[in-house]
């Protein structure tokens, strides 16, 4: 079996480093929403669905933005994928708590 030396992995260790900002982004907007009466007033894109809406969507531009720039720093690179992996899994752990109420209420 051959193993490849100086394979480089930064585009995958971009989106997964990105989707752990994304997520979160997602719980850090939604608590400053809530605390925030004029950015939740703001986050309003569509009424049917209030701040939701924008929480989501500015979420989403974070994710994209940070990968793209990831990507553009990291495409031709080999990084330490382990030490990746565990910010983005710390990342999206921090988001999907402060997506629970009493968690954000600390805040």
């Amino acid at each position: 079996m051959e193993t490849q030396v100086g394979l480089r992995n930064g585009s995958g260790a971009a989106a997964i480093l990105a989707a752990g900002v994304g997520c979160f982004a997602i719980g850090l907007i939604a608590v400053i929403a809530d605390k925030m009466p004029s950015v939740k007033r703001a986050l309003v894109f569509y009424k049917p669905t209030g701040a939701l809406s924008g929480v989501t969507t500015a979420a989403i531009l974070i994710w994209l933005v940070s990968w793209a720039v990831l990507e553009w720093r990291w495409k031709s690179k080999s990084v330490a994928l382990a030490r990746i992996n565990i910010a983005a899994i710390a990342l999206l752990a921090i988001g999907l708590l402060l997506t629970f109420p009493p968690v954000g209420d600390m805040f």
